[in-house]
């Protein structure tokens, strides 16, 4: 039992905090809402015109829609080999997994900048340069190494009498997977989701490099563009970066108790 003095300290401590992380989130919103230009607050005037400025002056339609095909299509291939993965090294075992799991942990330890100019070099002279289809690839390949990471520590820490009485009562590999695991570590595939979307669509230096044509950049090019073009309206900047942040955002929201669960679940096993 902890005594009153520790008590009022928590909740100074988390109050203090909580002030801390909002106070910067508050005044961006404001200065969205800001008809003055420098970004200084002016509750007078609350300009909503902020944010239809800066979606069809940053283009922000098409950008956040190529935003949305790239990051999709990335975190579905993401999520379904780090499933498999996962099962295959924490539940089946692999021939060689001594040697294979941590060549695949390898992908989380190289820099992208160390392999950047390569793989640049590499993807032009198959045609994959200025296409989405060849960022999603350099985005699998950038996130199945923690997401194969993820989930067979989080297969592990799941019961084995339960994949046992499965097995017993005849259900196959893939029965055991999809129908069991999977829906017992939800929390963690959600959590894997919502970081995977998080990750690759606030990608901004990968997506700068491969994606030179204006017609197919993402979102956070385009705001980058954007913010080039208006740098003396900090209102306009603040509104383009919160449209853009939306879908992150609502995301976590939607999806937050799941989310510290699988937080909370991952911190505490194997």
């Amino acid at each position: 039992m902890i005594s009153r003095f520790e008590r009022v300290s928590n909740y100074v401590i988390v109050i203090a905090l909580t002030v801390g992380v909002l106070f910067p989130v508050a005044w961006f919103v404001l200065t969205s809402l800001s008809p003055n230009t420098s970004g200084a607050l002016d509750f007078s005037n609350i300009a909503w015109s902020n944010f239809t400025a800066a979606w069809h002056d940053g283009n922000l339609a098409h950008s956040m829609y190529a935003s949305l095909v790239i990051t999709v299509s990335a975190v579905l291939g993401q999520t379904v080999l780090a499933i498999l993965s996962g099962y295959a090294f924490g539940i089946l075992g692999v021939v060689g997994e001594r040697f294979l799991f941590p060549v695949i942990l390898l992908g989380m330890m190289v820099s992208t900048e160390v392999i950047v100019i390569p793989l640049y070099y590499e993807f032009q002279s198959i045609g994959l340069t200025n296409s989405w289809l060849g960022l999603v690839i350099i985005q699998l390949g950038m996130g199945v190494p923690f997401g194969t990471y993820w989930m067979r520590a989080t297969f592990r820490a799941l019961p084995r009498s339960v994949m046992d009485s499965a097995a017993v009562d005849g259900a196959g590999v893939w029965s055991v997977l999809w129908r069991i695991l999977v829906p017992m570590a939800r929390p963690a595939v959600l959590t894997l989701v919502l970081l995977s979307f998080m990750w690759t669509w606030n990608d901004f230096f990968l997506s700068l490099i491969f994606l030179g044509d204006p017609d197919k950049q993402t979102a956070t090019v385009a705001l980058g563009a954007f913010q080039g073009r208006h740098v003396l309206q900090v209102n306009l900047m603040a509104a383009g970066s919160l449209i853009v942040s939306l879908p992150v955002v609502a995301l976590y929201l939607f999806f937050q108790r799941e989310f510290i669960s699988g937080v909370m679940a991952g911190a505490v096993k194997e």
